[in-house]
């Protein structure tokens, strides 16, 4: 039986850290599914919409108002999921769009729909990109990059592993970009212990940081869903964490 992995795709990565989508990246994630599908099913969990749609459009407006991030997001998704589907088609493979809301998790009979549906998607070799929608709640936007997203998605659906993307190799004692002493954390199995070192950790150019994925790491914790913390600009970063070949952070269930 393959086991399930959860793979969440925040905007640093899919940039590769700079100011739009790179096909280059998503080409990266979708020759290792392909390397991966015969022992794993892989879900992904995307962001990247805001950065989308500035990469086609030049809007009117230009300030962090909720409702004009609204707008962004509601503009650049479908960009972003016509970029998913030329790439990943390219190589043979089927995405399909699942947008859920923190709402949807509360509801019984959300949350057994949302099962179904991606045991649907898995069984016919479909690889399911969930993001936030957007449009109606607005936690990703303001909050986390969907760090908390990927967690609940991983519980919900008992996935084996969630990997979060992250621009750094994961946690470490200090910033890494300030303090050349600092030294990763390889492995933690108490979240409690480490939380403050989340504050002095900066990372991502997404809206989620170090905070996000210890909130992440908590629900995990909940949920007995192992978590690594992965360094997502590095190409190949998804086969070689499993392989065990380059450092990252590992939350242990």
């Amino acid at each position: 039986m393959k086991k399930k992995i959860v793979i969440k795709l925040g905007s640093s990565t899919l940039t590769r850290g700079k100011w739009q989508i790179s096909r280059g990246k998503i080409e990266d994630v979708a020759q290792q599914i392909l390397e991966l599908r015969e022992q794993y099913h892989v879900i992904l969990v995307s962001s990247g919409a805001g950065a989308a749609a500035k990469q086609y459009f030049k809007l009117k407006e230009h300030h962090t108002a909720l409702p004009f991030k609204q707008a962004l997001v509601a503009i650049g998704q479908p960009i972003l999921m016509r970029i998913y589907q030329e790439v990943f088609n390219d190589l043979g493979l089927g995405v399909a769009q699942c947008l859920l809301t923190y709402y949807d998790f509360h509801n019984e009979t959300s949350r057994q729909n949302i099962i179904n549906t991606i045991d649907s998607l898995l069984e016919n070799d479909f690889i399911p990109i969930i993001n936030e929608n957007d449009t109606v709640a607005t936690e990703e936007i303001k909050f986390g990059d969907n760090d908390k997203l990927a967690a609940l998605t991983a519980g919900l659906i008992h996935a084996d592993l969630l990997v979060l993307a992250s621009d750094i190799n994961g946690l470490y004692t200090a910033d890494p970009k300030h303090n050349p002493e600092a030294e990763l954390i390889t492995e933690v199995t108490d979240v409690q212990q480490i939380a403050h070192l989340a504050q002095e950790t900066k990372s991502d150019l997404g809206s989620g940081g170090m905070p996000s994925k210890i909130v992440a790491a908590e629900i995990c914790k909940e949920q007995q869903v192992e978590m690594w913390i992965v360094n997502g600009q590095q190409d190949h970063f998804i086969v070689d964490a499993l392989k065990g070949s380059i450092p990252f952070t590992k939350f242990t269930k």
